[in-house]
């Protein structure tokens, strides 16, 4: 069963320091990213804000957030609003239960790609019974649309885990942040190597950003037709490393979402703080701001070492 996922990375560690900033409106030039003593642990949070229509809220300033670890106000350390590039490996289903939206996966990959800014860097990969990458993380749109386009592989299985953790495997090095996007109609249902938990604790532990994307799928099992969508964990992850979880039914929305979700990258807001204990656990995160009628999405969670 093929399964369709997109889940977002978002981290940036230098040199031992962590670098953290965040986006308000598509970056036009690089901006330097703050750097930080290599001896203080800063816990980084990208926060998207919206309205009550759901639109995306810019121009906020420190001011207007509050942050909470298990429930204790924390300190903001490390505040920004301004754009930075960022590094995303698209992770994309294209297991036999696709089949039928394959051509518009294709077409929602290509208008991701092609609303990169020209310091955003990409890589693309497909899973299903295999994994299988593009060469290498490029700003070069182009290339990344040619293999999109020529180099998607098909096969029976959907390995969901193992396709969201390859593509974290390819972000390892960056030191900007990081985004993972991976998208699925269905569960993994034992294919992969990996698991939910493990995906979990990975995203938790390296800060990685998750934007998990499902759609409905009609497909031929060989015996009879069957509807697949995905199942919660998907929306857990999202829920839990901050990224946001769409549940789509047709496949026309596709395009629309995925424009969506590079809208979104291009404008977070970064918080940061030096957390109190470091006791090896997972810590709940919230936060809350001061006017009215808005809502942050971020991270909920994070591992405290």
């Amino acid at each position: 069963m093929m399964s369709r996922v997109l889940a977002v990375t978002v981290a940036g560690i230098v040199g031992g320091a962590l670098a953290v900033s965040a986006a308000v409106h598509s970056p036009a030039v690089p901006q330097q990213q703050p750097t930080f003593k290599s001896g203080t642990r800063t816990v980084p949070v990208y926060a998207s804000v919206f309205d009550a229509e759901g639109r995306l809220v810019p121009g906020l300033e420190q001011a207007d957030f509050e942050i909470y670890d298990n429930g204790k106000k924390q300190t903001l350390t490390i505040f920004d609003n301004k754009p930075i590039p960022f590094a995303a490996a698209l992770t994309l289903d294209s297991s036999i239960s696709m089949e039928m939206n394959l051509p518009f996966m294709q077409d929602a990959a290509v208008q991701f790609v092609i609303r990169l800014a020209p310091d955003d860097r990409c890589i693309v990969g497909f899973f299903n019974s295999k994994i299988n990458f593009s060469p290498e993380l490029t700003n070069d749109r182009d290339s990344l649309i040619s293999y999109i386009r020529n180099n998607m592989t098909r096969g029976n299985s959907t390995r969901l885990w193992d396709g969201v953790d390859a593509a974290m495997d390819q972000l390892k090095d960056e030191t900007t942040r990081r985004v993972v996007v991976a998208l699925t109609d269905g569960d993994d249902l034992g294919a992969s190597e990996r698991n939910y938990g493990e995906i979990l604790e990975r995203a938790q532990r390296e800060d990685v950003m998750l934007y998990t994307i499902g759609i409905e799928s009609y497909y031929h099992n060989g015996e009879r037709w069957t509807l697949s969508r995905p199942g919660a964990p998907f929306r857990r992850l999202a829920s839990e490393t901050g990224g946001g979880f769409f549940e789509l039914k047709k496949s026309a929305e596709l395009n629309s979402t995925f424009t969506r979700v590079i809208q979104e990258l291009h404008s977070q807001y970064v918080l940061g703080f030096s957390p109190q204990v470091l006791d090896g656990k997972s810590h709940k995160l919230e936060v809350r701001l001061a006017k009215p009628g808005l809502k942050a999405r971020a991270r909920a969670s994070y591992i405290a070492k």
